[in-house]
C-alpha cells in the first residue's frame, strides 16, 4: 500500500512538473518594500545572513513591519530568481510577498512571547490574550487572515513544526502549533508569508505560513530580563531570556544556545458570584462566604522554561551537517467555574466553602531536525529527518466527582494527550540557461513522508466513573449526580485513541522570467494520506514590474488541508450541575448515532491581486486583494441538547448528559479581503531618525452553503449547525484591524509609539441564549509605547506600557450575566487585546 501510495505520488509530481497542472493562492500583506524593476541587489539585509544557506536567490522582497527602526528595514534582491534548497528561508517567489519581523522589533513590543508579539505588529494576525475557557485557556492561538489557527504552517528554519495535542474549541475548534513554545532570545527574524498556497509552502497553508529563523551567532550572546504587570495590581510576570553562540570546527561552523523562563502570575477579571452560596436554612450564623469568589475570567498563572540549540557542521567545502532543536517544559494552572456548598455537586463535608476546582496541564514538547545539505555539480540538496513530540497531562484539584460522596477523591489524573510527528525528507534545487528566456529558470522539487499521531490516555477510575453516591442534601438530595470530576472530567478508558497516518508528499516549484520586467512563479503538490485520499494542489503567480518604482503582481491557488488526528478522535466532558457537555469523537458510536459521518479534508480555491511600490525614496507601500473560498469547512457541529438528545445517547452509555456536539464539514465559506501597508523614514540629521507606518487590514468570512443536515439529527428535531455555530465561524473575531506608529531613535535615546484599532464583533455569553442577547463588542483603541535608552554599547534599558490608557473591551450586559452565568463573565474571553487592562514593564538587555 505505501509503495503505491508513493508511486502515486511520483507520477502526480511529474505529472505537475511536466504539465504545469497548477492553480494556486493568495495574497500578500507586508509594509515596507523596497523594489527594484530588473532584480538589482537593491540593499543589504539587515538580519545577520544565515551562514548555513548558499547565497539568497531570487527577487526576495523582505519587509520590515511599521514598528522597526530604521537599521532593521531591509530588502533582498538578486540576479537569479528562486530559492535555493540549502536555504532556510521560506520559499520565495517575488509574485507573492513575506513579511519580515527582527527580532529587534518582537523585542520592542514588550511581549515576552512571538505569539503575542506579532499579533501586535501586524493587523493581518489575530491572537486573543486567552485561548477560551477549560482546557482551550492553557494555549494562546493565532489566527491569519480571520480564518483558524491550524490554517495556517508553522515552519521553524523552512521545516514543518509539529502541532500541539491540545484540542481548542475556541473558534469552532483548531489544532495548532504552539510557536509561544521557542524562546524569543533564540529568534533571528520571522516571515509571515501571506499566501494560501499549500502547494508552495505544504499543508496546511491554506490562510498562508509562518517560518521562524533562528539565530547562527557563532560568538558573544544577550541576555535580557522583563519584569511586568498590570494596573490593577495583578499579573505580575518575570522573564529572563538569553542566548550564546560559539564556533563549531574551524570552517566556519557554529552553534548557537537560547534559553527562556516566565513565570506568569494570573489576572482576575471575574465578577461577583450573584447566585445562592448555602442552601435555604444552612447559611452560617457569622461570617461565611461573600459574593468575591470567582476567579475564572483572567489571566491563568503559567510558568514555562524553553531551550534551543541551532547549529551547523561544514563538512567539506560544499557539504554540512546541521541540527535545530527545541525542548519545553510548562505547567498551567485555569481556574474553573466556582461552586458554593449550594452547588449540588458540591461535596459539603469536603468542601465546606465551596469548590474552585484547578485544571492543570503538565506539558513537555520537544523537536529535534538534523539534516545534511550541500551542492554538487550545481545542484543544491538537504536531506533532513525531523521529529516533533508533545506531551499534555491533565489534572483536576479541589475538586470532587460527587457520585463517590464522601469517599471522592479531590485530586484527579485526567489523563494525557500526547501528538507526535516523523518527517523524513530530501530537496534539491538548480539553476538553467534558456535561451529563448531573458534570464536563467529555477526548479526547486522534494519529497517528504511523515508518520503522524495522537493518543488519548484515560483518567483515573474516580475522574470519569459513576460512584452510584445519590446527591446527600439539598434541594437535590436523592437524586443522581453528574459522575467525573467537577469541572473537568478524565477520559474514560471507552474513549481512549491511539491514532497514526502516513502520508507521503512530493512537490515541485519553477520560477522563470518570459520577459525582463515579467516574473512567473509555478507550484505543484501532490499528498496521499494513508487514511483519506491522495490530493493535488497548484499554484500560478506572476508579478510584472511597470517600473524602478511600481509593480503588480497576482495569483491563482487551490489547496487542501485534512481533519488532524485530534480533531478525528479528540474527546472532552465538563461538568454542570447535574448535567454533563461533551465533544464526542467524530468516529464514536454516540457521534455516529447523531449523524456523523467521518471527516473530511478542507478544499480550497484563492485568488489575490496586489501591489508594491516605492513611490519616492524611503517611503514604500504595499496593497492587496484577497478572496479564499473554502469547501467542506472544518468546524464544530451545534451544540445538541434536549431530551431526544439525552435518551439516545444515554442507551449508548452517556448518562447525565444534556449537550453534546462533534467535528464536522457543515458548511463552505469564502473570505473576501485585503490590506495596506504605508512607511516613510525621514533622517532628521542632528535630530535623528522618525520611521513613521500605516498598516490596516480587513477579512469578511461568510458562510455560501449549507451541507445537507444528517437524517439522525432531522429525525430528533436537531439543527446541524445553527446561528451560534455560525456566528463562531463568521462574527466572533473583529473584520478589521489598523494600527499608525512612529519609532524615533536619536543618540542613546528611542521611543515607540503605537495607536491599534479593533473592529467590533459579536460575542455570545452562552450556547442557548437568543439572538437578540447576543453581545456587539465595540470597535476598540489601543495604545502602546516604549521609551529606551543605551547605557552603554552593550546595555540597554527601557520601561514600557501595553495598553497605556487601560481600556477594557464592552462590558457585558448585567442582567444577562446574572441570567446565564451566575454575574460572573464581565468582559468577552474572546477581546484580541485581552480584558485585563493596562499592563506595563521595565527590561533590560545586555549584549556581550
Amino acid at each position: 500500500m505505501r509503495v503505491q501510495n508513493l508511486a502515486c505520488v511520483l507520477m502526480c509530481t511529474t505529472a505537475l512538473a511536466v504539465g504545469l497542472n497548477v492553480s494556486s493562492s493568495a495574497w500578500s500583506q507586508t509594509t515596507a518594500l523596497k523594489h527594484h524593476a530588473h532584480g538589482k541587489a537593491v540593499s543589504s539585509v539587515s538580519p545577520k545572513p544565515v551562514a548555513s544557506s548558499v547565497p539568497q536567490k531570487g527577487r526576495r522582497h523582505l519587509s520590515s513591519l511599521a514598528s522597526s527602526r530604521a537599521e532593521d528595514i531591509s530588502v533582498v534582491s538578486a540576479h537569479l530568481i528562486g530559492n535555493s534548497a540549502r536555504s532556510v528561508s521560506t520559499q520565495a517567489h517575488s509574485t507573492t510577498q513575506v513579511t519580515v519581523v527582527s527580532a529587534a522589533q518582537l523585542k520592542q513590543t514588550g511581549q515576552t512571547n512571538v505569539m503575542a508579539a506579532l499579533a501586535q505588529l501586524s493587523p493581518s494576525i489575530s491572537s486573543p490574550a486567552i485561548g477560551g475557557s477549560g482546557g482551550s485557556g492553557f494555549t494562546r492561538t493565532m489566527t491569519l487572515r480571520n480564518l483558524n489557527a491550524d490554517e495556517t504552517l508553522i515552519l521553524v528554519n523552512g521545516k514543518r513544526r509539529h502541532i500541539g495535542a491540545n484540542f481548542l474549541q475556541t473558534a469552532g475548534g483548531t489544532d495548532p502549533s504552539d510557536i509561544s513554545l521557542i524562546p524569543m532570545s533564540a529568534i533571528d527574524r520571522v516571515e509571515v508569508i501571506t499566501e494560501g498556497a499549500t502547494a508552495l509552502y505544504g499543508q496546511d497553508a491554506i490562510a498562508g505560513a509562518v517560518n521562524i529563523i533562528l539565530k547562527t551567532s557563532d560568538h558573544g550572546g544577550s541576555l535580557a530580563v522583563e519584569n511586568s504587570g498590570f494596573y490593577a495590581g495583578d499579573g505580575q510576570a518575570i522573564d529572563i531570556n538569553g542566548d550564546y553562540g560559539f564556533k563549531l570546527g574551524r570552517n566556519g561552523g557554529y552553534m548557537n544556545l537560547a534559553g527562556q523562563f516566565t513565570n506568569q502570575l494570573p489576572t482576575n477579571r471575574s465578577g461577583l458570584y450573584e447566585k445562592d452560596l448555602y442552601f435555604p436554612g444552612t447559611a452560617p450564623a457569622s461570617g461565611g462566604l461573600g459574593k468575591d469568589n470567582s476567579r475564572n475570567l483572567g489571566l491563568v498563572r503559567n510558568r514555562l522554561e524553553t531551550f534551543s540549540a541551532n547549529g551547523m557542521l561544514p563538512l567539506g567545502e560544499n557539504i554540512e551537517l546541521y541540527t535545530t532543536d527545541t525542548y519545553s517544559h510548562r505547567d498551567a494552572w485555569v481556574p474553573e467555574a466556582f461552586r458554593p456548598p449550594a452547588d449540588p455537586e458540591t461535596v459539603v463535608a469536603l468542601h465546606p466553602n465551596g469548590m474552585t476546582p484547578y485544571l492543570n496541564m503538565t506539558q513537555n514538547d520537544f523537536q529535534v531536525n538534523n539534516g545534511i545539505r550541500g551542492t554538487i555539480a550545481h545542484w543544491s540538496w538537504d536531506a533532513y529527518v525531523n521529529y516533533g513530540r508533545d506531551d499534555q497531562r491533565y489534572n483536576m484539584q479541589d475538586s470532587d466527582n460527587p457520585t463517590y460522596g464522601l469517599a471522592s477523591q479531590t485530586y484527579f489524573y485526567d489523563g494525557s494527550n500526547i501528538a507526535s510527528d516523523l518527517n523524513v525528507g530530501a530537496k534539491a534545487s538548480r539553476h538553467f540557461n534558456v535561451g529563448f528566456l531573458p534570464k536563467p529558470v529555477n526548479i526547486e522539487f522534494g519529497l517528504d513522508y511523515r508518520h503522524d499521531t495522537f493518543q488519548m490516555t484515560a483518567g483515573d477510575t474516580q475522574s470519569w466513573a459513576n460512584g452510584g453516591v445519590l446527591i446527600l442534601e439539598g434541594p437535590y438530595a436523592g437524586t443522581a449526580g453528574t459522575a467525573g470530576a467537577a469541572d473537568h472530567s478524565g477520559t474514560p478508558p471507552s474513549l481512549t485513541s491511539n491514532s497514526a497516518r502516513d502520508i507521503f508528499d512530493g512537490h515541485v516549484n519553477l520560477d522563470f522570467y518570459v520577459l525582463p520586467q515579467w516574473e512567473w512563479t509555478l507550484g505543484g503538490r501532490a499528498v496521499s494520506y494513508s487514511d483519506t485520499t491522495a490530493v493535488t494542489t497548484g499554484s500560478i503567480g506572476t508579478r510584472y514590474n511597470l517600473s524602478k518604482k511600481w509593480a503588480i503582481r497576482g495569483s491563482v491557488n487551490t489547496g487542501y488541508r485534512p481533519p488532524t488526528l485530534a480533531q478525528l478522535n479528540y474527546y472532552y466532558a465538563a461538568q454542570g450541575p447535574t448535567y454533563t457537555t461533551v465533544q464526542l469523537p467524530s468516529g464514536s458510536q454516540a457521534a455516529r448515532a447523531l449523524g456523523s459521518n467521518g471527516l473530511k479534508g478542507e478544499y480550497s480555491r484563492s485568488y489575490s491581486i496586489g501591489i508594491d511600490a516605492t513611490p519616492v525614496k524611503n517611503m514604500h507601500l504595499t496593497a492587496n486583494l484577497y478572496r479564499i473560498a473554502i469547501n467542506d469547512r472544518l468546524a464544530n457541529s451545534s451544540q445538541f441538547g434536549g431530551t431526544a438528545l439525552e435518551n439516545l445517547i444515554g442507551d449508548i452509555g452517556f448518562s447525565n448528559v444534556q449537550y453534546a456536539s462533534y467535528y464536522t464539514n457543515p458548511v463552505n465559506t469564502v473570505t473576501n479581503g485585503g490590506d495596506l501597508a504605508l512607511d516613510y523614514t525621514w533622517n532628521l540629521k542632528k535630530a535623528g531618525t522618525l520611521r513613521v507606518g500605516i498598516a490596516l487590514n480587513f477579512a469578511d468570512t461568510e458562510i455560501t452553503h449549507f451541507n445537507k443536515a444528517p437524517s439522525q439529527l432531522t429525525a430528533l428535531g436537531l439543527t446541524y449547525f445553527n446561528a451560534v455555530a455560525q456566528n463562531t465561524l463568521e462574527h466572533q473575531y473583529p473584520k478589521n484591524s489598523e494600527n499608525i506608529n512612529a519609532n524615533w531613535k536619536i543618540g542613546k535615546f528611542s521611543v515607540f509609539a503605537q495607536e491599534m484599532r479593533y473592529g467590533s464583533y459579536t460575542y455570545i455569553l452562552s450556547p442557548g441564549m437568543p439572538q437578540n442577547e447576543w453581545s456587539q463588542i465595540h470597535p476598540g483603541f489601543i495604545t502602546n509605547a516604549e521609551v529606551g535608552y543605551d547605557v552603554t554599547r552593550h546595555l540597554h534599558v527601557a520601561v514600557g506600557a501595553n495598553n497605556l490608557f487601560n481600556k477594557y473591551p464592552t462590558k457585558i450586559n448585567r442582567e444577562l450575566n446574572l441570567k446565564y452565568q451566575s454575574g460572573i463573565f464581565t468582559y468577552p474571553q474572546t477581546s484580541p487585546y485581552g480584558f485585563s487592562g493596562g499592563m506595563y514593564y521595565v527590561k533590560a538587555n545586555i549584549n556581550f
